[in-house]
């Protein structure tokens, strides 16, 4: 029995511990409150060719974002690479969108759609989403 309190001892003492991932309520510094990022890169080229225009990425924007995430958001331009499958490095340039949402909100599924949306409007075969919590004030 003494073995087995110890042993309850040891993994509670381990659980409390070992590094909390993400941010809550209780991790957040005074004045901020829990936010899901979501970091969405856009590939703007097929092959070599630049297939989504200035004006096109700013209709898609019009139409399949800013509806799904009226409450703001913002749009860097940046230039991306990536291996393809021969082993050739592809560079093209991209749209960095970034989007702050509450936790817990289905945020998450609307970035799927814009996703979706994206790859169907202009023929791309991906979109690189990234997800991460951070502590956010305005």
């Amino acid at each position: 029995m003494r073995r087995l309190v110890a042993s309850a001892f040891l993994a509670a003492l381990a659980f409390a511990a070992a590094p909390t991932h993400g941010a809550d309520a209780a991790s957040c510094p005074p004045g901020t409150e829990p936010f899901a990022e979501y970091r969405l890169f856009f590939g703007r080229s097929q092959g070599e060719v630049e297939v989504v225009s200035e004006e096109a990425w700013h209709a898609f924007l019009a139409e399949e974002v800013t509806p799904r995430f009226p409450d703001g958001l913002t749009v860097l331009d940046a230039a991306g690479q990536w291996r393809d499958g021969s082993g050739t490095i592809v560079r093209e340039r991209t749209k960095l969108l970034l989007v702050l949402a509450p936790s817990g909100e289905d945020a998450m599924q609307r970035t799927d759609e814009i996703s979706d949306a994206y790859k169907h409007a202009f023929g791309q075969s991906s979109v690189l989403r990234v997800v991460t919590e951070a502590c956010v004030s305005f």
